[in-house]
């Protein structure tokens, strides 16, 4: 064993391993106002490989996190710290995972208390009352929570809000509320929309009803200029879940942006919509900006001027989700990300 490592050992045990880091390190902790959420649902479940983890990627995404020059905070002190204005040690991760299946208490819970990492759950209030054998139940969540995990609220009956009228959204809201009080103690803070699917409306609904922040599924780095009520989280499942790329992931950079367009991201009206953004801050020629989206592939992107970029679809949207991702390379070796969830509701 190396003298740094010993000191890094040593201070990690005493002061944690952010302060260790900083103090052995400086030029790899720096200061960041930026933060990767990672997103998860089942693990070791191999019957669904789209919402699956498997264990040894999953121990090995747990490998880097822990060897890594990561910090990994509560998603609740990443939103509170975003929201005050307060930078983020370099490389800030925070750690989310979706619906309350059982595989989180009996496969993740033990791995992620071994490796001393915190954690978010959101839960769907519905499938735990019904004692559903795929799920857990409310003594298992409490003891979640007691182990050092934060649960997030996930609606009642993990529905499609942005099909549904006002006064289902405000009863799911309403019921899942009541029943986290009654056996969590209180309403959670953060919340998750089913689906990922969220537009002016639902949020509206959301952080009107008094959470403080909320989570959708599009790809992306949170960052100031990020909306609060959408926060973007990257999805880790069989596919998506190799080292490699969870190394580009949690080392992904933001794009930093000004007027999104369209501002809505249900789609209503125009379609194929008009997308564009503005580029806030100096991230260098945009000419090394491509944009994909899930229907089309690769998309034709007009850059105007030095920050503004345009977007061209080629044909309508389909009926559903729909996805666009623009990635850059940047100076430094790592990737800048942003990504967006839209939805065109059925005919």
């Amino acid at each position: 064993m190396t003298l740094k490592s010993f000191l890094a050992q040593f201070l990690g045990r005493a002061l944690g391993a952010a302060a260790a880091l900083t103090l052995l390190a400086p030029d790899i902790v720096a200061a960041a106002e930026s933060a990767v959420i990672l997103m998860y649902h089942r693990f070791g479940e191999d019957r669904y490989p789209t919402t699956n983890i498997k264990l040894e990627q999953f121990e090995a995404h747990l490998a880097e996190l822990k060897s890594g020059p990561y910090t990994v905070l509560p998603v609740s002190e990443i939103t509170r710290r975003m929201q005050n204005g307060a930078s983020f040690p370099e490389r800030t991760v925070g750690i989310t995972i979706d619906d309350g299946y059982l595989s989180i208490y009996r496969e993740a819970l033990p791995r992620l208390k071994a490796a001393g990492l915190p954690f978010t759950v959101f839960v769907s209030t519905d499938a735990i009352d019904r004692g559903l054998s795929s799920h857990m139940n409310w003594h298992q969540i409490r003891e979640l929570k007691a182990s050092g995990g934060e649960i997030g609220a996930h609606s009642a009956s993990h529905f499609h809000m942005v099909t549904a009228n006002d006064a289902r959204i405000a009863a799911e809201l309403d019921n899942s509320g009541k029943r986290y009080t009654e056996e969590l103690g209180g309403v959670p803070r953060l919340f998750a929309y089913p689906y990922g699917e969220a537009g002016l409306r639902e949020k509206k609904f959301v952080l009107g009803g008094g959470y403080s922040a909320a989570f959708g599924q599009h790809s992306g780095v949170f960052n100031p200029t990020s909306d609060p009520g959408y926060i973007p989280r990257f999805a880790l499942n069989e596919q998506f879940g190799s080292i490699e790329r969870f190394r580009l992931v949690v080392n992904a950079l933001p794009i930093p942006t000004d007027d999104m367009t369209p501002v809505d991201a249900n789609i209503t009206g125009n379609n194929p919509p008009l997308l564009g953004f503005t580029v806030k801050g100096d991230l260098g020629s945009l000419k090394r900006l491509g944009c994909f989206s899930s229907s089309e592939g690769k998309l034709q992107v007009e850059i105007l001027g030095n920050a503004r970029v345009e977007i061209r679809l080629s044909q309508p949207m389909p009926e559903g989700r729909s996805r666009i991702n623009c990635t850059m390379s940047d100076s430094s070796g790592r990737w800048r990300w942003l990504g967006r969830q839209y939805y065109v509701r059925p005919k």
